[in-house]
């Protein structure tokens, strides 16, 4: 694993075999062996450069976590179990600039030894392919074999701006929506329908418009400058409603739906300690704020 890292690292065999002080043709041999015991292809080598097939790429991000957890093992011993290495976080744009961002501040300053690796984005990475260590995710999850840890929860609310609604008017009932333009997430959800409270009972309203986006923040933005309306996490919006640039729309039918905040990540007895310090970094803050 650690030849095969090296290899991507340096970009070439040769290269390669100058750091590990390993021949090409030992280095060849070693990356042979890796492939027969694997049953696929996992280099291509041309005259000019060498790269991954699909399952290369795979069992590089594998390798390079493994190795990592190893150092790491071998670090804790020697310097008595303090956490220490880089973890990869991923979170959504806006919970991440929002409420993330100064968090990671402050357990960095309480883990120096560590690195937060942080890429916010809405895309769904995968955590088991090796692309984070610990990703922040909304609403209920898949069956899957990572380890969920709940670290608060949001409400949600319908929004729109004064501008939008002096045009187009402000709906009284959640049937209303049907004649506005309902800005949408366009990822797949398990209800991808609005959900209200009226006349004693929930239900789901199938609303419609002429923009989508994986983004929450993006959907808010585009409310803010009256594109039209959308329903995102609180969060995300408090202090447009604050200012008056956001006005709730239909709180008296707001079911009170609260999505919960959970921290995923590959558990286990093996779970890195820097994992583990994060996480639970995570848990005693969302703890406090809520108390």
């Amino acid at each position: 694993m650690a030849v095969f890292a090296t290899i991507a690292e340096k970009g070439s065999l040769s290269a390669a075999g100058r750091i590990l002080g390993l021949t090409p043709s030992s280095i060849s041999r070693i990356v042979a062996r890796i492939e027969k015991r694997i049953g696929t292809r996992l280099l291509i080598r041309t005259t000019r450069a060498i790269t991954f097939t699909a399952e290369g790429e795979t069992y590089l991000r594998a390798a390079r976590r493994i190795l990592a957890d190893l150092a790491e093992v071998e670090d804790a011993i020697t310097h008595q179990g303090v956490p220490k290495g880089r973890i990869r976080v991923s979170g959504a744009l806006a919970h991440g600039r929002l409420s993330l961002l100064p968090l990671v501040a402050e357990f960095s300053a309480r883990h120096p030894a560590i690195v937060v690796d942080l890429v916010l984005s809405d895309e769904v990475v995968d955590i088991l392919g090796g692309e984070a260590d610990i990703a922040i995710r909304f609403g209920r999850l898949a069956d899957s074999p990572l380890t969920a840890r709940q670290i608060g929860e949001t409400g949600q609310v319908v929004v729109a701006s004064p501008d939008y609604l002096a045009r187009h008017g402000t709906p009284q009932v959640p049937a209303d929506l049907l004649k506005h333009n309902c800005l949408r997430f366009n990822f797949r959800r398990a209800i991808p329908d609005w959900p209200f409270f009226e006349d004693g009972s929930d239900f789901y309203l199938k609303v419609s418009g002429t923009i989508e986006s994986n983004s929450g923040e993006a959907l808010s933005q585009l409310a803010r400058i009256g594109a039209g309306i959308t329903r995102v996490g609180t969060f995300s919006v408090e202090e447009d409603l604050k200012t008056g640039a956001l006005v709730p729309l239909l709180e008296d039918y707001n079911p009170g739906d609260r999505e919960p905040i959970n921290a995923v990540f590959v558990g286990g007895a093996a779970m890195p300690a820097r994992v583990r310090a994060f996480v639970d970094f995570l848990v005693e803050r969302y703890r406090d704020e809520s108390s």
